[in-house]
């Protein structure tokens, strides 16, 4: 699926790949988060971080109707704040989405897949 933005000089289409990659471009910039993870590390068989061309397997978008909703699986840098540094996704993410997209999230669940401890 992708969200569509009527305009005056027509229709724009945007896909949730791209949705994903300014999603997850957003997270991985937050101070604290380490990288994306996928959303089924078990069937997927992956335990790594994401890379960037990879960042809709760390994605969910799902289209609502005033809006989309965001749920962004992340591995967060062991000694932070997991709370504080989720929120600061949710509003970067939010924040992002609306100034490069020109789209609404109604809601951005962040789930920490895991918590990793980042040598000197």
């Amino acid at each position: 699926m992708a969200v569509k933005i009527n305009t005056s000089s027509g229709t724009i289409e945007i896909t949730n790949d791209v949705i994903a990659t300014v999603v997850g471009g957003a997270a991985t910039d937050v101070f604290g988060i380490v990288g994306m993870a996928s959303k089924n590390q078990i069937r997927d068989n992956i335990n790594d971080i994401l890379r960037k061309e990879n960042f809709s397997r760390g994605v969910v978008i799902r289209q609502e109707e005033n809006g989309i909703a965001v749920d962004v699986y992340t591995i967060v840098s062991y000694g932070t704040k997991i709370s504080e540094v989720s929120r600061n996704v949710q509003e970067k993410v939010k924040y992002n989405l609306e100034t490069m997209v020109g789209v609404t999230a109604n809601s951005v669940n962040v789930f920490v897949q895991g918590v990793r401890v980042l040598p000197d």
